[in-house]
């Protein structure tokens, strides 16, 4: 999702730059008076809106329905703002003699970067969505008003020549290397970005922290004197890669290692390439042309990891075709240069060892992605990530594991004896477990299940039960039937609705569930709008009289407790807690469950009576809806 949300705004800033590109160079009378109707045209779109009617209807790759709905929504808001760097840039170069307009680049990245940052520790917090939405509309028309007026006093502005006269044209090379650098930069942000998330954890921290040095190194790079030192940060982006190449090889290095050694590496590489950018920008006569070149690497970024990447490569390659591409430019830009160390003194010394270098880098990295991929039996991927299912163990361990990156979904004995033992977060002493157990005590069983991964609650069926799963992924579903066998062996009536599982379940009539199991929380990017206290009262349409929610709330870096506190108390719903420990033996982890009903009756029997823990404390968050959440007040 993040990464389609980054193609998007990156395509539309091509588009702002192309127009500022042609606004400039065409000598168009009227563009004056078609750039402030542009903007009062934009301005009639808000208040900023998002239509139900891009819902998805089904487990269909969202990628171009997410792309309409930003489209539809913020499209032409966002590509009114992106034409106005490189306009006014463009203006206050005309109409101020030896003036420095690329300062104003920085300047804008730095506003970006601490838009960014205040965002999830201020905005949020404080405001509802539709307050956020009401406040940036009312932003958006008062910078309209001075775009507007700013374009109106620009007319002397445009006529008049750049001071300096005429400047050559920059060449194709040299415009090749600039969309290259843009390219390269935007690849290793998306690049890292995914393997923090695969590997660390999925949580928006880890997605504004890459996002934030990449704009931050455009600040450095664009300020007046100029940050960017090729003596420092060049030997920095070599030590970075090869930290990188050596983390690779380990199955679960320390987040500890990770987070700043992954951090780092990519501030160095965004220097590297927006420094060598920097160096090499034009005169001003040629900006509008410099920035288009930006703007089409970075699309072309964005693309490639966002659409080509996805459906071309079973893994996440693009990390070491970034690395590979950036050591590839990094000489290309030292050859341009005839003052680099690669036209010394010892040139042809630096010369082989940039390519020795370069070529170990691509030793390492193949034999890293080769080795990593010997012990896999399958590697899938789509829109919502990679899946693998590894087989591990030996004789009546052996076990076959299905994980996305370090969060397992779900694992099976492969010994036929035990391959029907509940695993996992799923053993008889967890909350569901136990939930499950008390409720056959009245019969039949009907059990909705939110998140299939390998399907292992399916063991609980029972002949006449009927056990209907929920996933919005076709590749865990496909994965959970070709590679395990809990859904295939159950004596339950098993089925299977692909599609988010809100939506599936708001267009289903009452389902009567003696348990609905939410367990799609387990990895730590939890889908948010499962959590809203309207997605609760749709939960519990579908439950019968006495019927039980288990909500699975084991996470690393959430507390999820006082969310689902917070739901039960508003909806009067008796609230209870099973924590469980791991049993290596029968392949259980630790698990926490939140268990939560209409009627005090299902806490009253004897499997839940004692192991369910009354939650007492007054929840410390806000409630969360539909129009508010805070991920940062439940960090652990």
């Amino acid at each position: 999702m993040w990464t389609i949300c980054m193609l998007f705004f990156q395509v539309l800033l091509l588009a702002g730059y192309v127009y500022s590109h042609a606004y400039v160079r065409l000598r168009i009378p009227a563009r004056r008076h078609l750039h402030i109707a542009l903007l009062a045209l934009a301005a009639a779109t808000l208040p900023l809106a998002a239509s139900t009617a891009w819902k998805p209807a089904g487990g269909e790759d969202p990628t171009w329905r997410i792309l309409a709905l930003l489209a539809t929504s913020v499209g032409l808001p966002y590509f009114v703002l992106s034409t106005t760097g490189p306009l006014v840039q463009a203006w206050y170069a005309r109409s101020h003699e030896g003036a420095a307009p690329y300062r104003l680049f920085a300047l804008s990245n730095l506003g970006s970067m601490l838009a960014l940052v205040s965002y999830p520790l201020a905005v949020e917090p404080l405001l509802a969505l539709g307050t956020q939405a009401a406040v940036w509309s009312a932003g958006f028309v008062l910078f309209a008003l001075a775009c507007a007026a700013l374009a109106w006093r620009s007319k002397g502005a445009e006529a008049q020549p750049l001071a300096g006269g005429e400047s050559s044209k920059p060449g194709p090379g040299l415009q090749a290397l600039w969309a290259g650098l843009a390219c390269c930069a935007s690849v290793l942000l998306l690049a890292f970005t995914g393997h923090m998330t695969l590997n660390i954890a999925a949580i928006p921290f880890l997605w504004v922290l890459p996002l934030a040095l990449y704009l931050l190194s455009f600040v450095l790079c664009f300020e007046a004197s100029g940050w960017y030192r090729r003596w420092l940060f060049v030997p920095l982006l070599g030590a970075g890669l090869a930290g990188v190449c050596v983390t690779l090889t380990h199955s679960n290095p320390s987040i500890w290692t990770l987070i700043p050694l992954y951090s780092a590496t990519l501030f160095a590489a965004c220097m590297v390439c927006h420094g060598e950018l920097a160096r090499s920008k034009p005169h001003p006569q040629h900006l509008t042309g410099f920035y288009l070149m930006l703007a089409l690497g970075g699309a072309a970024g964005g693309v490639l990891v966002g659409l080509v990447a996805p459906n071309v490569f079973e893994d996440l390659y693009e990390l070491p075709i970034g690395m590979l591409a950036l050591s590839l430019l990094v000489i290309a830009a030292l050859l341009r240069d005839r003052a680099s160390l690669l036209h010394g003194r010892f040139r042809i010394a630096a010369r082989i060892a940039f390519v020795a270098l370069t070529a170990a880098l691509a030793l390492a990295l193949y034999r890293t992605y080769a080795e990593n991929s010997a012990d896999t039996r399958v590697t899938s991927r789509n829109f919502y990530g990679v899946l693998n299912v590894r087989d591990s163990g030996e004789g009546p361990d052996a076990m076959r594991m299905l994980s996305h990156g370090t969060i397992v979904h779900g694992k099976q004995f492969l010994e036929p004896e035990r391959r029907d033992w509940p695993t996992s977060y799923y053993g008889r002493t967890s909350g569901v477990g136990l939930a499950l157990l008390a409720a056959r005590e009245r019969g039949p069983l009907r059990v909705g299940v939110v998140g299939l991964g390998a399907g292992t609650l399916a063991a609980y069926g029972r002949t006449g039960d009927v056990f209907r799963f929920y996933d919005i992924n076709s590749g865990v579903v496909e994965l959970a039937r070709s590679e395990f066998t809990f859904l295939e062996d159950s004596a339950a009536k098993v089925e299977v609705a692909l599609g988010d599982a809100r939506l599936s379940l708001e267009r289903e009539p009452p389902r009567n569930f003696d348990v609905l199991a939410l367990d799609a929380f387990s990895s730590d990017a939890i889908p948010v709008h499962l959590l809203t206290v309207e997605a609760f009262k749709t939960y519990l349409r579908h439950l019968k009289p006495g019927g039980v929610l288990a909500v699975h709330i084991s996470n690393r870096y959430l507390d999820l407790v006082p969310v689902v506190q917070q739901a039960g108390r508003r909806l009067s719903l008796e609230v209870r807690r099973v924590e469980s420990d791991d049993d290596d033996e029968a392949g259980v982890y630790r698990s926490d469950w939140m268990l939560l009903s209409a009627s005090p009756a299902p806490f009253e029997g004897e499997l839940l009576k004692e192991a369910a823990e009354r939650i007492d404390a007054v929840p410390r968050v806000r409630l969360w809806t539909d129009d508010y959440s805070d991920l940062y007040r439940i960090l652990k």
